[in-house]
C-alpha cells in the first residue's frame, strides 16, 4: 500500500470514530409543534389585549372631548360672572339707580324744522 491509501485508511478510521450525537426528530417535531401552538395562543390573547386598549383610548377621547366642551361653557360662564360683578361695582360706585318708570317725550311735527 502507498502512503496515500495508508493515509487514507487512518482518516476514514477516525471519521468513523466520531460518533455523532443522534437527534430524536419526534421529539424536534413535537416541541415545534407545541411552540407554533404557544405562539399562536399568544398572539390570540395580545391582539385581544390590542383591541380592548384601541377601545378604551376611543371611549377615552370621546369622554376627553365632552370635558373641554363643558371647560369651554365653565370658562364662559366665569367669564360673564366676572363681567356682571365688575357692573354691580361699577353702578355703585357711580351711584346709579334702577328706573322705575319712563316717561317719553312726544315731539310735535311742527316743531320739527324742514329743510328744502
Amino acid at each position: 500500500m502507498t502512503t496515500i491509501a495508508l493515509s487514507y485508511r487512518s482518516i476514514d478510521q477516525k471519521i468513523r470514530s466520531i460518533d455523532l450525537p443522534k437527534i430524536n426528530w419526534m421529539a424536534v417535531y413535537t416541541l415545534g409543534i407545541l411552540l407554533s401552538f404557544l405562539m399562536l395562543v399568544s398572539y390570540v390573547f395580545l391582539v385581544n389585549d390590542l383591541t380592548a386598549n384601541a377601545y378604551l383610548m376611543k371611549k377615552y377621547d370621546q369622554e376627553m372631548g365632552t370635558v373641554i366642551k363643558e371647560s369651554r361653557v365653565l370658562e364662559a360662564n366665569f367669564t360673564e360672572a366676572g363681567l356682571l360683578s365688575q357692573i354691580m361695582e361699577n353702578t355703585v360706585a357711580m351711584k346709579l339707580e334702577k328706573t322705575a318708570n319712563v316717561k317719553y317725550i312726544q315731539i310735535l311735527e311742527s316743531s320739527l324744522a324742514k329743510a328744502n
